[in-house]
């Protein structure tokens, strides 16, 4: 398993903290915050393009 430097957790008001991390093989890793080995892996293009489309407000939906 890849070593995975976490970023400080991100927490929206009311809402589970979420946090970020990268690997050396050039993954990226999302989980939510406590249970960090649980996490999803992908690119990180597609965590980047996933960041943006939330920020857009194109998953509003799902919350």
């Amino acid at each position: 398993m890849a070593d995975i430097t976490w970023e400080d957790p991100f927490c929206a008001e009311g809402n589970n903290c979420f946090r970020i991390g990268t690997d050396s093989a050039g993954n990226a890793h999302i989980a939510v915050a406590g249970q960090e080995e649980h996490h999803l892996t992908d690119s990180r293009d597609a965590l980047r393009a996933l960041i943006l489309e939330i920020k857009a407000g194109k998953a509003d939906h799902l919350l």
